[in-house]
Protein backbone atom coordinates (compact mmCIF):
# COMPACT_ATOMS: atom_id res chain seq x y z
CA UNK A 1 0.00 0.00 0.00
CA UNK A 2 1.06 2.95 -0.70
CA UNK A 3 0.81 5.76 2.48
CA UNK A 4 -0.06 9.36 2.07
CA UNK A 5 3.25 10.64 2.25
CA UNK A 6 3.91 8.63 -0.97
CA UNK A 7 0.74 9.95 -2.38
CA UNK A 8 1.32 13.88 -2.18
CA UNK A 9 4.63 12.96 -3.87
CA UNK A 10 3.37 11.05 -7.13
CA UNK A 11 1.17 14.19 -9.40
CA UNK A 12 0.62 12.77 -12.37
CA UNK A 13 0.82 16.65 -14.38
CA UNK A 14 4.04 17.85 -12.14
CA UNK A 15 7.50 16.35 -13.24
CA UNK A 16 8.97 13.78 -10.50
CA UNK A 17 12.65 15.62 -9.19
CA UNK A 18 15.17 13.25 -7.29
CA UNK A 19 15.47 14.82 -3.63
CA UNK A 20 19.14 13.93 -3.77
CA UNK A 21 20.89 15.52 -7.56
CA UNK A 22 18.02 17.69 -8.41
CA UNK A 23 17.07 16.24 -11.38
CA UNK A 24 14.20 15.32 -13.63
CA UNK A 25 13.25 11.47 -13.21
CA UNK A 26 11.40 10.50 -16.27
CA UNK A 27 8.39 7.84 -15.94
CA UNK A 28 6.78 5.90 -18.59
CA UNK A 29 3.69 8.66 -18.58
CA UNK A 30 6.44 11.15 -19.66
CA UNK A 31 6.69 9.23 -22.86
CA UNK A 32 3.24 9.29 -23.27
CA UNK A 33 2.98 12.58 -23.06
CA UNK A 34 5.98 13.73 -25.10
CA UNK A 35 4.70 11.47 -28.36
CA UNK A 36 1.24 13.19 -28.04
CA UNK A 37 2.81 16.23 -28.02
CA UNK A 38 5.39 15.72 -30.66
CA UNK A 39 2.25 14.53 -33.13
CA UNK A 40 0.18 17.33 -32.11
CA UNK A 41 3.17 19.94 -33.28
CA UNK A 42 3.22 17.56 -36.90
CA UNK A 43 0.04 18.51 -37.49
CA UNK A 44 0.12 21.72 -35.86
CA UNK A 45 3.40 22.52 -38.11
CA UNK A 46 5.03 23.57 -35.05
CA UNK A 47 7.66 20.80 -34.92
CA UNK A 48 10.70 21.90 -36.19
CA UNK A 49 10.33 24.84 -34.38
CA UNK A 50 9.88 22.86 -30.98
CA UNK A 51 13.26 20.43 -31.75
CA UNK A 52 14.42 23.85 -32.57
CA UNK A 53 16.23 22.54 -35.47
CA UNK A 54 14.33 25.44 -37.77
CA UNK A 55 18.09 26.87 -38.57
CA UNK A 56 19.01 23.95 -40.14
CA UNK A 57 16.18 23.72 -42.14
CA UNK A 58 18.28 24.16 -45.17
CA UNK A 59 20.18 21.29 -44.70
CA UNK A 60 17.24 19.00 -44.05
CA UNK A 61 15.70 20.01 -47.23
CA UNK A 62 18.96 19.90 -49.23
CA UNK A 63 19.20 15.84 -47.78
CA UNK A 64 15.70 15.28 -48.76
CA UNK A 65 16.62 16.02 -52.34
CA UNK A 66 19.72 14.36 -52.46
CA UNK A 67 17.73 11.61 -50.87
CA UNK A 68 15.19 12.26 -53.34
CA UNK A 69 17.45 12.03 -56.27
CA UNK A 70 19.25 8.86 -55.45
CA UNK A 71 15.92 7.37 -55.06
CA UNK A 72 15.28 8.25 -58.41
CA UNK A 73 18.88 7.57 -60.33
CA UNK A 74 18.32 4.10 -58.64
CA UNK A 75 15.19 3.65 -60.30
CA UNK A 76 16.60 4.51 -63.70
CA UNK A 77 19.51 2.38 -63.30
CA UNK A 78 17.06 -0.64 -62.80
CA UNK A 79 14.64 0.34 -65.38
CA UNK A 80 17.90 0.27 -67.43
CA UNK A 81 19.03 -2.76 -66.60
CA UNK A 82 15.90 -4.41 -67.25
CA UNK A 83 15.78 -3.34 -71.05
CA UNK A 84 19.50 -4.73 -71.41
CA UNK A 85 18.38 -7.78 -70.18
CA UNK A 86 15.56 -7.98 -72.52
CA UNK A 87 17.48 -6.96 -75.35
CA UNK A 88 19.78 -9.44 -74.75
CA UNK A 89 17.46 -12.15 -75.12
CA UNK A 90 16.43 -10.16 -77.86
CA UNK A 91 19.74 -10.74 -79.10
CA UNK A 92 20.24 -14.32 -78.71
CA UNK A 93 16.84 -15.07 -80.47
CA UNK A 94 18.81 -12.88 -83.84
CA UNK A 95 22.02 -14.36 -83.16
CA UNK A 96 20.28 -17.73 -83.58
CA UNK A 97 18.46 -16.56 -86.59
CA UNK A 98 22.07 -15.30 -87.79
CA UNK A 99 23.24 -18.08 -87.93
CA UNK A 100 20.94 -20.38 -89.70
CA UNK A 101 20.68 -17.92 -92.63
CA UNK A 102 24.20 -18.02 -92.46
CA UNK A 103 24.93 -21.72 -92.96
CA UNK A 104 22.24 -21.41 -95.53
CA UNK A 105 24.00 -19.12 -97.16
CA UNK A 106 26.93 -21.36 -97.26
CA UNK A 107 25.55 -24.32 -98.25
CA UNK A 108 24.03 -22.96 -101.20
CA UNK A 109 27.28 -21.45 -102.38
CA UNK A 110 28.92 -25.23 -101.98
CA UNK A 111 25.97 -26.70 -103.53
CA UNK A 112 26.61 -23.99 -106.76
CA UNK A 113 30.14 -24.73 -106.18
CA UNK A 114 29.93 -28.72 -106.51
CA UNK A 115 27.59 -28.48 -109.79
CA UNK A 116 29.79 -26.48 -111.34
CA UNK A 117 32.85 -29.05 -110.66
CA UNK A 118 30.54 -31.46 -111.85
CA UNK A 119 29.67 -29.23 -115.24
CA UNK A 120 33.49 -28.88 -115.50
CA UNK A 121 33.99 -32.64 -115.13
CA UNK A 122 31.19 -33.13 -118.11
CA UNK A 123 28.93 -35.65 -115.46
CA UNK A 124 25.13 -36.01 -115.69
CA UNK A 125 24.53 -35.12 -112.25
CA UNK A 126 22.60 -32.93 -111.13
CA UNK A 127 20.07 -31.59 -108.43
CA UNK A 128 17.36 -33.03 -108.34
CA UNK A 129 14.19 -30.80 -109.73
CA UNK A 130 11.48 -32.86 -107.00
CA UNK A 131 11.92 -33.70 -103.33
CA UNK A 132 12.95 -37.40 -102.72
CA UNK A 133 10.03 -39.29 -102.12
CA UNK A 134 9.91 -41.55 -99.36
CA UNK A 135 8.58 -45.26 -99.51
CA UNK A 136 6.37 -46.60 -96.42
Amino acid sequence: MIDDREQDQIVPDEPVIDSETGERKWRIGDIGRFLSASVAAIFKGQFILKLRIDKYFLQIAWTFLLFALMILFSLGVDSTLSKVERNKKVLKELEILHTQKKYELITLNRRSTVSSLLEEKGSAVKEPEKPAITIE
